[in-house]
């Protein structure tokens, strides 16, 4: 269920249009964009719709659909990008930079540098954000029938 915290969470603002974000999925379960300060070109996170913190937060009956749209995006992920695979993680409060549940999803290629979970963060030179979000919407878009 919704908690008081929405008004001022960032990914609610993103969700409802009011904050700019490089999105790659939109339905009525889930948002998807690109992290701002992406571990690699790629980093997506995904929000459930409703402002909740945690995965304990979210009702049981939306966690299916979250955990669908968190696999279809990995595989486009990976396939958009050449990955050898990718990491998929959430925190939960400790380590939670924004206190609105979300899922990230990292491509991954081997020799890669990372090493455990303090790994580097980059910024996204001019126009890289774009045509890494437009080659995760092709991936995720249907199969166009003949």
């Amino acid at each position: 269920m919704p908690t008081a915290r929405a008004d001022r969470c960032v990914f609610c603002a993103i969700v409802a249009g009011d904050e700019p974000a490089e999105v790659v999925f939109d339905d009525t379960a889930a948002l998807a964009f690109l992290d701002r300060r992406p571990v690699f070109p790629g980093h997506v996170l995904i929000v459930p719709r409703d402002h909740v913190q945690t995965l304990a937060d979210l009702p049981v009956d939306q966690v299916a659909p979250l955990f669908q749209r968190v696999q279809l995006i990995t595989a486009a992920v990976e396939s958009a990008l050449a990955a050898d695979g990718s990491f998929v993680a959430m925190n939960n409060r400790v380590s939670q930079s924004v206190p609105h549940l979300h899922v990230h999803v990292v491509p991954r290629r081997r020799g890669d540098g990372l090493r455990g979970f303090f790994w580097p963060r980059r910024k996204y030179a001019a126009g890289e954000a774009e045509a890494v979000a437009d080659q995760i919407r092709v991936a995720l878009a249907p199969p166009v029938s003949q």
